[in-house]
């Protein structure tokens, strides 16, 4: 910058030459010389020619002092901009210093390259000088244990080339089952690692195979038991007071002037046992119905009359119940355990039993094999349903409740392929009569 203030002073000085009265030229060849003036200095630094005056202008020496002025403060700022780069360049040279010998001659050595092939590297830079340290660490580590690595290898080469031969195929073996122990964890690992990830698959899988066996015997329980001695050697459980739980005769009645029902039974429910049975028709729910129902006594209803039986069958004990009923005068008799307990007479008299009807083990019906009440419902155990199309004589009911005789019902036998149960009712092997007689 200062040879160009200095030009600039030539230039002025010859102008003003030029401008003079013309009564004195310059020689050719000749030049002027000027000397560096301090800034405080209020002279000029180089003889300069008289300047004539002009109209209306300063004098010359006036003029020349401005002149020399302007100059002077346009050095001035200048020098400022200069101090205040070479400032900059001073912190940059620092701050390149400091990374050159944080990150070692190698990287310096690259950045310079990169700068000396003309490439704009400073976008390329980490921001953070940490970064670019700890990456530096972490590859002279990484080169470190290669290094530590190959010497250990060497040492082991040299070594083992000078074991005997024995030694090394024992050393061979040994590493050949190292080997094959670590391939046999990274296999396990594998296997376990693959039953992980499955093991919401398996766990599902496993639920869902436990509900369909859970299925497959309950609908099992449901058909019927097939492992019974005979056809009739089966009860009917409904241990819960629900309107869900019940059997079903699939055999329907014809019409009837006269029937006996005989049954087994065992309940403690209370109160009341509730319906063992019950027979419905279109038209007339309460058909023929057996029934024990809160604290009133066990009632038989033909045709939705009603007479009251004297029976007692809720102490949890086995009890052979026996029914007989005719159209003639409405007469009927009631048997516990071959005995006969009470009879009557005007029950739905000359009205015959309709047929085409459904039969329910467990529920009263409100409509034709269907709306049972949970309140009526029996709970207990109930098995060898049989009925007959006729009035059995009382010798035979006692000879059935004694054991001494098996007599099937000739309208409606207890045989196992007669009853379904429906609702979580079960079928299950059923106590010899003579088992069955000594709980009486």
């Amino acid at each position: 910058m200062l040879p160009v203030v200095a030009g600039l002073l030539l230039a002025v000085a010859a102008g003003v030459r030029g401008s003079a009265s013309g009564t004195q030229e310059s020689p050719p060849g000749s030049r002027f010389v000027c000397t560096s003036l301090p800034l405080e200095a209020t002279g000029a630094g180089c003889p300069l020619p008289p300047v004539p005056m002009q109209v209306g202008a300063l004098p010359p020496e006036e003029e020349l002092k401005a002149t020399v002025l302007q100059l002077r403060e346009t050095v001035l700022q200048q020098k400022e901009t200069i101090g205040s780069q070479r400032e900059a360049i001073r912190e940059l040279t620092g701050k390149l210093s400091r990374c050159e010998s944080a990150d070692g001659k190698s990287a310096a050595g690259t950045w310079r390259n990169e700068l000396g092939k003309g490439k704009d590297t400073m976008g390329d830079l980490p921001r953070d000088p940490a970064q670019v340290i700890d990456q530096l660490s972490r590859t002279m580590q990484t080169l470190k244990d290669r290094l530590e690595s190959l010497e250990h290898q060497l040492r082991a080469n040299v070594s083992y080339a000078a074991l005997p031969n024995d030694l090394r195929e024992m050393l061979q073996r040994r590493l050949g089952d190292l080997e094959r122990q670590l391939l046999s964890k990274v296999a396990e690992l594998e296997d376990e690692k693959s039953l992980l990830h499955n093991e919401t698959s398996a766990h599902r899988q496993k639920t869902e195979t436990a509900l369909n066996a859970l299925l497959e015997r309950v609908s099992e329980l449901e058909k019927g038991n097939s492992a019974f001695k005979s056809p009739d050697e089966f009860k009917v459980s409904l241990p819960l007071r629900t309107n869900y739980l019940y059997g079903k005769i699939k055999k329907t009645l014809p019409e009837l002037y006269a029937f006996t029902v005989c049954l087994w039974l065992r309940s403690s429910a209370s109160p009341g046992i509730g319906t063992p049975f019950s027979y419905a028709v279109p038209g007339q729910a309460n058909e023929i119905v057996l029934i024990e129902w809160g604290n009133n006594p066990i009632e038989l209803l033909i045709n939705d009359k009603v007479a009251q039986l004297p029976l007692f069958i809720s102490d949890g004990k086995w009890h052979h119940v026996c029914i007989t009923w005719t159209t003639r005068d409405g007469m009927w008799e009631a048997f516990q355990d071959g005995e006969k307990l009470g009879t009557g007479e005007n029950l739905a008299p000359w009205h015959p039993i309709k047929p085409g009807g459904v039969l329910i083990l467990g529920q009263e019906q409100d409509t034709v094999g269907g709306r049972f009440d949970a309140t009526q419902a029996f709970v207990g155990e109930m098995s060898q349903f049989n009925i007959w199309d006729r009035v059995l004589k009382a010798e035979d009911i006692m000879n059935i409740a004694n054991c001494s005789t098996n007599m099937p019902g000739n309208i409606i036998p207890w045989v196992d392929n007669n009853v379904d149960v429906f609702g979580g009712a079960t079928k299950w092997p059923v106590e010899t009569c003579e088992e069955r007689l000594l709980d009486l």
